[in-house]
């Protein structure tokens, strides 16, 4: 069975989550604090099943996706003994109905403007940053 966990840098996690408008439900997400710590969590979690079940979990990063993303998508494709699809980097192209937060960003090819984004309000995150910082 696959086991698979999208690893990006917390701070950028953490931060979309609180930019976006949820409709409904996900009331956490509109707190810095609460953010952090359901980060924080979610993490202590992440690391258990890594103890637990390394052999058995895929792990990929956000950022090496945006820097390559055949390779990486080649890498993930390989590990589930799939045959490879060009659809694999046409993604952005698909006209099924999508109905998630990303939506907007599932129409466009992989972009990097997002990596390291949390920068710039640096210092707004702050309470953020201090929880994250904690583990």
């Amino acid at each position: 069975m696959l086991r698979l966990f999208w690893l990006r840098n917390a701070l950028d996690n953490c931060y979309s989550i609180f930019k976006q408008r949820f409709g409904t439900g996900n009331l956490f997400s509109y707190s810095l604090k609460e953010v952090g710590q359901y980060y924080n969590l979610y993490s202590d979690l992440k690391d258990h099943w890594f103890s637990v079940l390394r052999k058995n979990i895929y792990s990929i990063n956000y950022e090496d996706i945006v820097k390559d993303l055949v390779k990486q998508s080649k890498s993930l494709i390989d590990y589930c003994d799939l045959e490879w699809e060009q659809a694999c980097l046409d993604f952005h192209q698909t006209e099924r109905d999508v109905r998630t937060a990303s939506a907007v960003q599932v129409r466009q090819p992989i972009y990097n403007s997002s990596v390291g984004l949390w920068k710039k309000y640096e210092k707004e995150l702050d309470p953020l940053v201090k929880i994250i910082n904690r583990r």
